[in-house]
């Protein structure tokens, strides 16, 4: 057998040159490519990786600051933290899904179903506003669990140092820092701020690690300073709630003007609210009953019925007015005093509040003449504050009235005001005759006094004859002699309105009492208004049950603005002097 031919040899020197080679190639390709990228384009790879991770972050801006007519914070707006989360990452590590929701105060199940419900998003709130022991609460787990995708924003909570003080007024915002009652809503535009906007890069775990740019300014809101008295509000509030409590009644409502600008000084009601709490007790608690609710104003329209009458040179104080017998037939309805007072002079209508007596004054006139100085006190109309909620109350036009309406109209009945209106009509009486607008926001005197809105509605000769009348009224021989106070004197009237049961009229024992009035008479600087609505203990008229509170408020208020006595003692002139700083 012939052997078999052996194969040749493979060139192995070639195969290592071709692999060399190619390797050699290879690093060559790479190393240039290396180089092109780490050096010839750097800038604009970072570009790219800029832009990827570039994102628009909002600067928070502060809303602006309510604060007294002294300059004490009112509403404040403080910077907390919020928590928010990026779902996408959140929901591949359930386990830090508990301890995040019990650090947030969250039901557990809740937030995971959100997160699952959010999963395709890159943002969601997890809490906001939250306290600073949430806050930190939740870094510790951050840290602990490695969690990523959980980050904080600083945005803005409302405070008001004042509580339920204030809170009528003042209302409140909601999460988005929004007015959504009371000035907060009415000045929303003015308080409101607008946030700004920067260009941040952020990490893989969406950290800021450097911002780029500021897009836009945030613009922050400015203050509003209002004309209310810090000091002459929680005064007003404590003695107004401890008289709701004492006579067991519905509510109550207390209003304060500056006879000489139209400035609210103090502006209460009875139930309040926290509105730094939840807000879940319905609009019950939280409406401004100063000038949300209405009220027939009963004796307390009276005396204008007799400036009416005074400025038609129909009657001066001294004035016989028959009222003996009590009682009088207005077509087929008879109007009763509480008492037979015999005959009265027009003073004495005032003094001892005679339903017949001032039926009797208003029979002098037509009835376009009530109805004329009624709409020009600002009956029937809503105030130049633009409230939200304001009434307007109730005065129909004189053309419907029927002869019973005539004289129901003379005592405060058939008419609905609320408790500022009445405020800012008695204030005309206390400014001579001058009608000026009501405001909340503090005003500068000299311009107040020289401003174009002020109307005349009264003579200044009729005013002041008024105005002495109801001196009477708070006096041992009136109906308010409770409402005295040592040193000053006082003049106003007393009220005590029957409330309306709807179909059944008005039945049913339900009362308003009511006192206005203003101090001091000789040149009056205050006006108050005090409504005790619905009083179930044994006393319920005005002179028993409003009266006091505007005593206990209006001394103070006469100390807190050092107005010196007008009917000093000696023993009063003395404790001014020390009083004065």
């Amino acid at each position: 057998m012939r052997p078999a031919p052996r194969r040749a040899q493979p060139d192995l020197r070639l195969r290592r040159r071709i692999l060399v080679g190619l390797l050699s190639a290879a690093f060559v390709v790479l190393s240039g490519a290396v180089f092109h990228r780490q050096v010839l384009e750097t800038s604009q790879l970072q570009m790219e990786g800029e832009r990827r991770h570039l994102r628009l972050a909002e600067i928070a801006a502060r809303r602006g600051m309510i604060t007294d007519r002294n300059g004490e914070p009112l509403a404040v707006s403080t910077p907390v933290e919020t928590v928010t989360a990026d779902p996408r990452k959140l929901i591949h590590q359930p386990a830090v899904i508990q301890p995040l929701a019990v650090a947030l105060a969250l039901d557990p199940k809740g937030l995971e179903q959100r997160i699952g419900e959010t999963a395709g998003r890159g943002f969601i709130y997890l809490k906001r506003r939250v306290s600073f022991e949430e806050a930190a609460e939740v870094r510790r787990i951050v840290a602990d669990y490695s969690v990523e995708g959980v980050n904080f924003e600083t945005e803005y909570r409302r405070f008001y140092p004042g509580v339920e003080v204030f809170g009528h007024v003042l209302g409140f915002t909601n999460i988005d820092d929004r007015g959504q009652e009371g000035l907060e809503l009415a000045y929303d535009s003015w308080l409101k701020s607008e946030p700004g906007l920067r260009r941040v890069i952020r990490d893989g775990r969406q950290q800021m690690i450097q911002e780029v740019e500021q897009v836009s300014s945030p613009r922050q809101g400015a203050d509003l300073v209002l004309s209310l008295d810090r000091r002459l509000q929680f005064l007003a509030y404590r003695e107004l709630k401890a008289a709701v409590s004492e006579h067991k009644a519905v509510g109550g409502t207390l209003v304060v003007l500056d006879v000489q600008t139209g400035e609210i000084l103090a502006m209460v009601n009875q139930p309040g609210y926290n509105p730094n709490a939840q807000r879940d007790g319905g609009i019950e608690r939280r409406r401004n009953r100063a000038v949300t609710d209405t009220m027939e104003p009963g004796s307390t329209i009276k005396p204008f019925v007799v400036a009416a009458a005074m400025e038609r040179g129909l009657i001066g104080p001294t004035t016989p007015i028959a009222t003996r017998g009590g009682t009088m037939r207005v077509g087929s309805n008879t109007v009763r005093d509480v008492r037979n007072y015999g005959n009265l002079t027009v003073t004495g209508v005032i003094t001892k509040s005679s339903n017949v007596g001032v039926v009797r004054i208003a029979q002098m006139m037509g009835y376009d003449a009530l109805w004329e100085l009624y709409d020009q006190l600002g009956f029937g109309q809503r105030t130049a504050m633009h409230i939200p909620g304001e009434s307007r109350g109730v005065l129909r036009h004189h053309s419907t009235w029927r002869v019973i309406e005539h004289a129901t109209h003379a005592f405060g009945y058939g008419l609905s005001v609320t408790a500022l209106q009445l405020a800012q009509a008695y204030s005309v009486l206390a400014a001579d005759g001058i009608k000026r607008p009501v405001t909340l926001l503090r005003q500068d005197p000299a311009a107040a006094r020289a401003g174009a809105a002020e109307t005349r509605v009264l003579s200044e000769a009729t005013a002041k004859r008024v105005r002495a009348m109801m001196e009477t009224v708070v006096s041992p021989d009136g109906t308010a002699e409770r409402a005295m106070i040592p040193g000053y004197r006082v003049a106003g009237k007393t009220g005590t309105a029957k409330k309306s049961s709807g179909r059944s009229g008005y039945g049913g024992g339900r009362y308003q009492a009511v006192f206005a009035g203003f101090a001091p008479a000789g040149e009056p600087r205050l006006v108050m208004v005090v409504m005790i609505d619905e009083p179930r203990g044994k006393a319920y008229y005005g002179g028993q049950v409003a009266a006091p509170v505007f005593q206990k408020v209006m001394e103070g208020a006469l100390r807190l603005f050092n107005l010196p006595p007008d009917d000093p003692q000696p023993s009063m002139l003395l404790a001014h002097r020390e009083d004065k700083p």
